[in-house]
């Protein structure tokens, strides 16, 4: 029997695997997820999800109108010193 001169090599690997997922994939829509209950975006403002951690018990994330999103806590005020 003789053998095929065809063989899967790196170089020829990566372009078809890029096709076979473009192919499986391509019907895909990726959407942001809706913003979690209890965090309202004033109309017109888009939501923007935390980047980091909650810096301590009691804060919320919120909007603010001059810097945009961050953790506001009811007694504390904002956190990183916004005004």
């Amino acid at each position: 029997m003789k053998k095929s001169n065809l063989r899967l090599t790196p170089r020829l690997a990566a372009p078809l695997t890029a096709v076979l997922l473009a192919t499986l994939l391509g019907g895909c829509v990726v959407a942001a997820p809706p913003p979690p209950r209890g965090y309202a975006a004033p109309p017109g403002v888009a939501y923007i999800a935390p980047t980091y951690a909650m810096p301590a018990p009691g804060y919320v994330w919120a909007y603010h109108p001059h810097y945009g999103w961050g953790w506001h806590h009811p007694q504390y005020g904002w956190h990183r010193g916004w005004s």
